[in-house]
């Protein structure tokens, strides 16, 4: 088990094992639910957006999966553009 500090800002950081093993890149979106156990981080990265894609009929619900998923790959765009111009 592993035990991370809160900043005054309320963040943590995700050991990096964790991270990989997940698939958590830097800006990574994830959901935050508070459970009876604690609190619930699920990060939503490609594979889990594209496990979801295609399980529900059309309605909000889907749309919404659907916007999450364009966000994401909008800013993994970015991200990648910017990661190009730090190279050259």
């Amino acid at each position: 088990m592993r035990t991370v500090s809160f900043t005054t800002k309320g963040q943590i950081v995700i050991p990096v094992s964790i991270r990989h093993l997940y698939g958590i890149d830097a800006g990574t979106r994830a959901v935050v639910t508070a459970t009876r156990n604690g609190i619930l981080i699920k990060p939503i990265t490609h594979a889990v957006i594209d496990a979801g894609c295609g399980i529900l009929q059309s309605s909000d619900a889907s749309s919404s999966i659907a916007e999450e998923r364009a966000i994401y790959k909008l800013e993994e765009r970015k991200l990648e553009e910017r990661l190009a111009r730090r190279r050259t």
